[in-house]
């Protein structure tokens, strides 16, 4: 025999449920006016880094959905060292994804070799327009500056090669900068004993041009004798005069 309810007891229950859910907190968000606080590692969109993109094609062919575009085109790279043989390399023309055929598997994000693809956690990107959702090559570059930092290591993990390699990059920069520096320091100081081993030639000719010059025509010995004075130079009236020698012709026509 089936249980008779009573009239209005369903009525009872939901305002029951409604008044114990009046006294609890909100879980509900209310977007878009408030954003969701999502995890770092969301599958939002895709972003490209074009500089580590090498046009190897392993995204496209592991896409199940074959919804990346990629063209690109070769070149030839000179030879670095005379008499070295000239390399060709592939220059990416397009890489686009069509976001209305992915469906966010991550697999082109993993197969990649050289982390040209990153997940972000950005997911307005809706459009009116479907042929709107395929996303080139700029704005997938756009989607890069939306990518979270990376999780920091472990203090007893090993240090990343990558920032290895940079550091010793950087180390290595400074070596020779401070090598540069110091031969440019030894250079000025050995500038500055040549001067000053000059200096005291230079005071010497200076010293030299100061000094008056004598006549060609005077010796040494007359400049140092002492000049006579007027007394000596002019004879007195008592001495008497001295007579003329006679000339040689003449005692020569005597005899």
């Amino acid at each position: 025999m089936s249980r008779q309810s009573i009239p209005g007891s369903g009525l009872a229950k939901g305002l029951a449920v409604t008044l114990r859910t009046m006294t609890k907190k909100t879980v509900t968000e209310q977007y878009p006016d408030a954003q969701p606080e999502l995890p770092p590692r969301t599958r939002g969109v895709i972003g490209l880094f074009e500089e580590n993109c090498t046009v190897c094609m392993l995204c496209a062919r592991e896409c199940p959905d074959w919804c990346i575009y990629i063209d690109s085109h070769k070149e030839t790279v000179p030879a670095a060292t005379p008499g070295g043989r000239d390399r060709s390399r592939n220059v990416l023309d397009r890489f686009a994804i069509d976001f209305s055929l992915c469906m966010y598997c991550g697999i082109c994000i993993e197969v990649c070799p050289f982390d040209a693809l990153f997940w972000s956690p950005e997911f307005e990107y809706s459009e009116t327009d479907i042929r709107e959702l395929t996303h080139e090559r700029d704005k997938l570059r756009e989607w890069m500056w939306t990518v979270p930092a990376p999780p920091a290591l472990d203090p007893g993990a090993e240090e990343p090669k990558e920032l290895a390699a940079a550091r010793k990059t950087a180390d290595k920069l400074a070596a020779q900068q401070e090598t540069a520096q110091q031969e440019t320091a030894q250079q000025e100081t050995v500038q500055q004993e040549a001067a000053r081993a000059t200096e005291p030639h230079a005071d010497e000719q200076a010293r030299a041009a100061e000094q008056p010059t004598r006549p060609m025509g005077d010796s040494k010995q007359q400049t140092d004798q002492p000049r006579p004075t007027s007394d000596q130079s002019e004879p007195t009236s008592d001495q008497p005069d001295q007579p003329d020698q006679p000339d040689q012709p003449d005692q020569e026509g005597r005899e």
